[in-house]
């Protein structure tokens, strides 16, 4: 892989820090700013709609400069957003400052995912972008444990100085090892690339991915209370078994990549079969520290073996529209699906299923998935027939 593809690495583990450091911290956040933490808990949805709104509109304003220069300009904005939220005094103004840094998020791997497929051979494409979103996962074998230590021994606002640190330090790699853009970005008509994107196949796709990535984050935004209170592990406990999430991340990632390259569709399938399952089983481990601390990395493992065959099914069937643009889409599919999720967890806490219950009601949202997933083959299936009965016509 080009040496350049991992500047943007670089940018993907600023953002994945900052976007899942507060889970493992909900507890302390919750406590500082006198809310519960249920209500801490949307301060992950209220990230991920920042996304939602964030990807489409910023990856549109920005469509017509050059994509090293967006880059960096996203990472300026990440920067700024970690900053107020480390200053925050109330909650209102430590959500306002977490949609601010997310309006970063989608773009940056809108436009990264397309940067990366430029890179490599079409057979590598699934790979590449695998590479990029490495950021994430190291972010979470590395970044997130840290960071919750880090907050738990000296506050959370510590937690958020540091990842402002990290984005400065991400920012300055990407400025120094991202070549310019060799080619002006296509301008694009964004209206004729909307009405692409709301065909059937491309929204089926995009459903997919919300589904998909709801079930992650109905459980992975409350492992923090699910680990100490059902599990009954020790609070110094959590950091080292994030670490553990963290490592299924990054073997889900590069295998998923991997699968994506040579089976698109069936890893699609599988990597939220094996999420799905993964996930209802969670809670028969928890009379088990030992089995516990597994599922955790079978789940990370799930988690993210769907993510570059999801953002290259979606690519594949948004053609016609603007690769941004639709790249872009999915990223704000896959934080819709977290906010979505973080807000069923709380559902379920707020209604008293508690804690334990959660991964079970996580799972609804994998198997959702799958069946939206096979509809949509099904549907391509069928097209595909169909023009080859036309051409056979002709």
């Amino acid at each position: 892989m080009p040496l350049a593809l991992y500047a943007l690495t670089a940018g993907a583990f600023g953002i994945g820090v900052t976007e899942f450091v507060i889970m493992g911290l909900l507890p302390q956040v919750a406590a500082d700013i006198h809310v519960s933490i249920a209500t801490a808990g949307l301060l992950i949805s209220g990230y991920a709609l920042g996304v939602v709104v964030g990807a489409p509109v910023l990856t549109i304003m920005t469509g017509r400069l050059p994509r090293k220069t967006v880059l960096i300009g996203l990472m300026g904005i990440f920067i700024i957003g970690n900053a107020i939220c480390a200053l925050a005094s109330d909650y209102t103004l430590l959500m306002a400052a977490r949609v601010v840094t997310a309006l970063a998020h989608g773009t940056f791997f809108g436009v990264g995912s397309v940067v990366a497929t430029k890179m490599v051979s079409p057979d590598k494409r699934a790979s590449a972008i695998a590479v990029m979103f490495t950021g994430l996962t190291v972010a979470n074998i590395l970044g997130v444990p840290f960071g919750t230590w880090l907050g738990q021994n000296f506050g959370w606002r510590s937690t958020f100085w540091a990842v402002s640190l990290v984005g400065v330090a991400a920012l300055v790699v990407i400025a120094a090892v991202l070549p310019k853009d060799r080619e002006t970005p296509d301008v694009s008509d964004w209206k004729a690339d909307l009405v692409a994107i709301s065909r059937g196949p491309v929204l089926l796709g995009l459903l997919t991915t919300v589904f998909g990535y709801a079930g992650v984050f109905a459980v992975f935004t409350y492992i923090a209370p699910i680990l100490t209170e059902i599990a009954h592990l020790p609070e110094s406990w959590v950091s080292p078994v994030l670490l553990v999430f963290g490592g299924g991340l990054i073997a889900g990632n590069i295998l998923g990549g991997k699968a994506a390259d040579r089976n698109l569709r069936m890893t699609v399938v599988g990597s939220l079969a094996l999420l799905a399952l993964s996930l209802v089983l969670f809670p028969a481990t928890f009379g088990s520290h030992v089995a516990v601390i597994v599922f955790v990395g079978l789940i990370g493992t799930a988690a993210f073996a769907t993510v570059a065959p999801l953002q290259m099914w979606v690519l594949g069937k948004a053609e016609g529209a603007g690769e941004q643009l639709a790249s872009s889409f999915n990223i704000g599919a896959f934080n819709l699906g977290n906010a979505l999720g973080a807000w069923a967890g709380g559902m379920a806490i707020d209604h008293g299923l508690g804690f334990e219950n959660i991964p079970f009601v996580a799972t609804i949202f994998p198997v959702a998935a799958v069946i939206i997933a096979l509809i949509a083959m099904r549907g391509e299936t069928r097209n595909g027939a169909d023009e080859r009965a036309a051409v056979s016509l002709h």
